[in-house]
């Protein structure tokens, strides 16, 4: 239960500021702040308050102007006891566009949605390197510097954490969250991998990683492309967020992930027998599957993380989203997360036979297929 003061303040409780002002007392500026209290009904009674002596000595009409009687939780006190009695203040704008003072200047916005899934895409902070390449990536591109013969350009990056008060009511705590710059310029398309987080240093970060549902910095970095890692502090954590960048001037922004592709091998004729040809061409694939699970089972111990399994994919010739290795995931590892060979070579397996329907039926070659209901039904049967 939140404890009252004995000048009827709730400790813990989340007060608003609600304006500011200046009044002469006794010969002197003296400065104001007003402040509500959501609730109502319970209001500071000390200096300035709402029957306070301070008012006696103020001019009549700024008394009047000033002055509220009412029990709605809204009253003043002096800058002074605001510094007191409060540790902490933190201020919200609807968009940056606020944070000008003087002239309404409109700022340029990108907001994307992402997810940190244990296993797949929540990897921590750069103090695990070995997964901290896993977390989703945004590329950022700025182009225009704030002033005619700069360099640098401001923008604001904020992650936010979604359906917090819902977690809550489940019993979980705010996730420890932050993110991580790093300048690099590359095609896109292209999910950065381990070594390159392992032979870069980040340009900007998150002032800290903390339990907040928003973690936001002002930054300013010369003219460039950037890369916005973010992440929770230690991995295997499971949140939803979203990321804001505003910028002064207009930037591209974009998820960076790897485009679907594989590397297949050459069809062989199709008859659905295993002739000498074809046994050799499998024998040499599974060899091949089992030389990459050894490579990277990094531990021996017969098994791969999560984590391993997606590096062997790539070794394999896979390139795929972060959604669809999540899915792979779901389906192929244990509870623990591990994947033993066996489920390793059947993901290959069903990989290699997916890509290559897929070409089959599409025709064109547009990245399209067109498929009727039977030959949907027989595509998924033993999905």
């Amino acid at each position: 239960m939140e404890a009252v003061t004995f000048k009827k303040l709730v400790k813990g409780h989340a007060y608003s500021v609600t304006g500011v002002d200046e009044v002469v007392y006794r010969g002197n500026m003296t400065k104001l702040v007003r402040i509500r209290n959501p609730w109502g009904e319970v209001e500071w009674t000390g200096a300035w308050s709402d029957n306070s002596r301070e008012w006696e000595n103020v001019d009549r009409s700024v008394r009047g102007r000033l002055q509220n009687r009412s029990e709605d939780g809204e009253f003043w006190m002096s800058y002074s006891d605001f510094l007191r009695e409060f540790t902490r203040l933190e201020l919200c704008n609807l968009t940056a566009d606020a944070l000008q003072d003087h002239q309404l200047k409109k700022w340029s916005s990108s907001l994307y949605q992402g997810e940190w899934r244990r296993g797949s895409t929540a990897g921590g902070c750069r103090n695990f390197p070995a997964t901290f390449w896993l977390n989703p990536q945004f590329k950022i591109v700025l182009q225009h510097p704030d002033t005619p013969g700069g360099s640098d350009c401001s923008f604001l990056v904020g992650l936010m954490q979604k359906d917090r008060r819902r977690k809550r009511q489940e019993g979980q705590d705010m996730e420890t969250i932050g993110f991580a710059l790093y300048e690099f310029t590359g095609r896109s398309g292209v999910h950065l991998k381990r070594d390159f987080f392992l032979t870069h240093a980040s340009s900007a970060r998150s002032e800290l990683f903390i339990n907040l549902r928003e973690v936001s910095s002002r930054l300013q970095l010369p003219a460039g492309e950037y890369i916005i890692v973010p992440s929770t502090f230690e991995p295997h954590k499971e949140a939803d967020f979203c990321l804001r960048v505003f910028s002064e001037k207009p930037s591209g922004i974009e998820e960076l992930d790897d485009d679907v592709t594989a590397e297949l091998p050459t069809e062989t004729d199709g008859s659905g027998k295993l002739g000498l040809t074809e046994f050799h061409v499998l024998w040499e694939k599974i060899k091949r599957y089992l030389t990459i699970f050894r490579e990277f089972d990094l531990d021996k111990s017969g098994t791969m993380s999560s984590y391993e399994m997606r590096m062997a994919l790539d070794s394999a010739g896979f390139k795929l989203t972060n959604q669809l290795f999540q899915l792979i995931i779901l389906r192929y590892t244990e509870a623990d997360m591990s994947v033993d060979f066996d489920n390793f070579v059947t993901c290959l397996v069903r990989l290699e036979t997916m890509f290559k329907t897929f070409n089959t039926m599409d025709t064109d070659k547009d990245g399209f297929m067109s498929l009727n209901f039977h030959q949907w039904i027989t595509l998924t049967m033993f999905a």
